[in-house]
């Protein structure tokens, strides 16, 4: 269980990097809908684990890497845009966020159980 400085920490950071990502995106991993679906800080502070949700991308392992390329410069922003409400700037490791494929899977088991997947594929 995280505790209550972790949490907020984590909702900091998730917050900074989905707005750095809103302003130059672009620079870090081209056309693709990227969206910070959340983050988990380690105990100390000094790791941040970002989930990441990618849409409009082929190869979404792709765009994970293409960003950890630009991790020191998206940490600096984040040291520039965090500074005054942090004391450390951690490192930051990016993943890519499973939760909206698990949820399609579950419906789409749970429309074939109730027999409507058939009606679907015919329309």
């Amino acid at each position: 269980m995280d505790s209550t400085r972790q949490q907020k920490y984590a909702r900091l950071i998730q917050k900074e990097i989905g707005e750095i990502f809103q302003r130059d995106g672009y620079n870090f991993y081209g056309k693709a809908f990227v969206t910070v679906m959340g983050a988990k800080v380690s105990p100390d502070l000094s790791v941040a684990s970002i989930y990441l949700s990618i849409f409009g991308a082929k190869d979404n392992q792709a765009v994970i890497d293409q960003i950890s390329s630009h991790n020191k410069e998206i940490r600096k922003r984040l040291g520039d845009s965090i500074r005054h409400q942090a004391r450390i700037i951690p490192e930051l490791r990016f993943f890519l966020d499973s939760s909206l494929d698990e949820v399609e899977k579950i419906e789409k088991l749970l429309r074939e159980s109730r027999g409507e997947g058939k009606e679907d594929e015919t329309k």
